[in-house]
């Protein structure tokens, strides 16, 4: 199938990216094309939610061309900033390139404009020609997109994907906080859930809600509507000790109740840097892990398909692994995804 161009600019012809294929969003049919949530929640969830919702956090467009250039045009919704995320993280765009061996290699990022919400640049340049590549764009993590174009030299043709990588359906769904959604990654491939997406070769659907991982009902009814291999729920920074006790199990039940064979991994809270010094911080953390052990364990004792992630394993004992005590550095999200890795692969077969 040939998209056709819609507009012409010195010599590159655009594409609406709308037509090609997608990964990573809970609503593929959604009414609003580059959302993760669908139509049917509106009114349905606390406002926060359904506005983070149409952050594009995880979703990727996947196309090949044998191009010399690849440009993008992009509008986000809100023009977001944030005084400690880069604006490539927050509201940019990220380029892939498949390599014959069936990994991913970074190609550029789309940088977005300080000045508009609409953004037009060249991403990728010299490339050899008469060479077909597939490609994938991850969309930004911390705003939305109204619309995307895809730009190549005229001469050239935008195809959808030939290759089913990474691979579509049984998605791993994971749903949790700012850090899930990707905050602070300099750039949208950095945040952990995308680069687990790259080394399992299988999509990953971000279900991250900046400030609002509460164990919301609604959001294990979304989680469990997902054909998924396996579950993430990772949504302690954001709880209480009250919500934990309170939602927790039933946020649980939801999902064993709909999918009774499928697995579903608890993630304790990091052990954030500042708890080595502010007692009252290391003692909440603390308790709020204990809490949700305690209802692992109680679940798991006739759940075998119930798994758990220990805080120890997610920050270590880097110390620097976050830019403002909470938030991630990539360094930070590329050692937790080496560390849910291996458990993911092994659980999502």
């Amino acid at each position: 199938m040939l998209l056709l161009a819609t507009t012409a600019f010195a010599g590159i012809e655009y594409h609406d990216a709308a037509g090609l294929p997608r990964l990573g969003s809970a609503a593929p049919d959604a009414s609003m094309v580059y959302t993760r949530l669908p139509d049917s929640l509106q009114g349905r969830v606390r406002d926060e939610l359904w506005d983070l919702g149409k952050h594009s956090a995880g979703i990727v467009v996947r196309f090949r061309t044998a191009a010399t250039e690849i440009h993008a045009r992009w509008h986000n919704r809100i023009k977001f900033d944030m005084n400690h995320m880069t604006p490539t993280g927050i509201r940019g765009l990220d380029l892939y390139m498949l390599d014959p061996d069936s990994t991913w290699s970074f190609v550029n990022s789309g940088r977005p404009s300080l000045s508009k919400a609409t953004t037009e640049t060249k991403i990728a340049g010299g490339l050899a020609p008469g060479v077909e590549r597939e490609f994938m764009l991850y969309l930004p993590l911390y705003d939305g997109v109204d619309s995307l174009y895809i730009g190549i030299d005229s001469a050239a043709t935008l195809l959808p994907p030939d290759v089913d990588l990474p691979r579509a359906g049984k998605p791993v769904v994971m749903y949790g906080s700012s850090i899930l959604q990707g905050g602070c990654a300099t750039r949208p491939g950095m945040a952990h859930t995308n680069i687990l997406m790259r080394r399992l070769n299988r999509e990953v659907i971000n279900l991250g809600f900046s400030g609002n991982a509460r164990l919301d009902p609604e959001m294990a009814s979304l989680m469990a509507d997902i054909d998924a291999s396996v579950y993430v729920v990772d949504a302690l920074p954001n709880c209480t000790a009250d919500v934990i006790d309170e939602r927790a199990a039933e946020f649980i039940r939801i999902l064993r109740s709909r999918r009774p064979g499928t697995p579903i991994l608890l993630v304790e809270s990091p052990i954030f840097p500042l708890a080595r010094y502010d007692a009252s911080v290391a003692e909440t953390l603390a308790d709020k892990n204990r809490r949700l052990r305690a209802i692992y364990e109680t679940m798991h004792a006739s759940d075998p398909n119930l798994y758990y992630f220990d805080s120890s394993l997610i920050l270590g004992n880097d110390t620097e692994g976050t830019v403002d005590n909470y938030h991630f550095t990539d360094a930070a999200f590329t050692a937790f995804a080496e560390r849910l890795l291996p458990i993911l692969q092994s659980l999502s077969k």
